[in-house]
């Protein structure tokens, strides 16, 4: 019996080794250092989830949008990752910045990241940034970023723990202040906190960070603002979400828009009837069912 115990302690504890060392490797998968920085040529470039033309689309890419190459050895592909989506665009629309000459933004990935005097591990700690953090991306030098930071410094962060996107506004700062409203009344035509409609209420959210949205969830969605999105699963919060159910459209495109949050629920102004403002489920039911893509401005 001891004997018995003794082995089921011992497979239990290799298990546990295992489970531990697979978690590992599935978060270096997650998480690869660039080799370069490309430009997009193209609009509405698509990004792939294998390296072929038959692979399904993860999202599109406006010209001359910043990405992070993670493998140019595939032949007429590269391997990018763009906002925190990892795939494969076409090499025919993607040029490799040499020079280094651009300007993008990138939002920080873990917590207590270094930012570094000098674009090695070696180099000098000058700062520490947070998980969520925005930055200014100046250059890219041998798999690190040259940023600059909210309140002026200047260094290098490996390429591996910041996202590249093209908004310097906070996903969260968009989600935080899309929550200051929840309740708030539905208004048909509202755009403002005395009552909002659907697009009226991303029109003022996204308002307040300094975007210019029509007032109609179908001209949002084809007003070619930011990168569209076409699966929940690609959603980063922030991130507009559009619903198209043929008996509510009138024959447009778009019947609703709202803002996903994370965790696969969206904020948005529902109804008179449903309470305004509150936030829903996009995992199941109507607004799964009708989900049509999202749109990271």
């Amino acid at each position: 019996m001891t004997h018995f115990a003794g082995k089921m302690v011992r497979m239990l504890l290799l298990s546990a080794i295992s489970t531990v060392l697979l978690a590992g490797f599935a978060a270096a998968a997650e998480s690869q250092q660039a080799v370069a920085v490309g430009a997009t040529t193209g609009s509405s470039l698509r990004l792939r989830a294998d390296a072929s033309t038959s692979a399904s689309v993860i999202t599109t890419l406006d010209q001359d949008v910043a990405v992070a190459v993670l493998d140019d050895s595939i032949d007429g592909w590269y391997k990018v990752n763009y906002n925190g989506n990892v795939g494969y665009v076409s090499a025919d629309y993607l040029v490799i910045d040499q020079d280094n000459v651009f300007t993008s933004y990138g939002r920080v990935s873990g917590d207590g990241v270094n930012v570094r005097s000098a674009p090695s591990t070696s180099g000098g700690t000058l700062a520490t940034v947070n998980d969520g953090a925005m930055v200014t991306v100046n250059g890219f030098v041998d798999g690190w970023y040259d940023v600059t930071c909210e309140y002026g410094t200047e260094g290098y962060i490996r390429s591996d723990f910041l996202v590249l996107t093209n908004s310097s506004s906070s996903s969260s700062d968009i989600v935080s202040l899309a929550k200051q409203y929840l309740g708030t009344r539905y208004s048909y035509g509202g755009a403002s906190p005395s009552g909002f409609d659907c697009s009226g209420f991303t029109m003022y959210i996204y308002g307040q960070m300094g975007y210019s949205l029509p007032h109609s969830a179908t001209s949002q969605w084809q007003s070619g603002i930011g990168t569209k999105v076409w699966s929940i699963d690609a959603l980063q919060p922030g991130d507009l979400v559009f619903f198209n159910d043929p008996s509510r459209n009138a024959g447009k495109a778009c019947s609703h828009v709202g803002i996903y949050v994370g965790d696969g629920k969206h904020i948005h102004s529902s109804s008179s009837r449903s309470g305004g403002v509150i936030i829903s489920d996009l995992t199941s039911g109507y607004y799964n069912t009708y989900f049509i893509g999202g749109i990271h401005v």
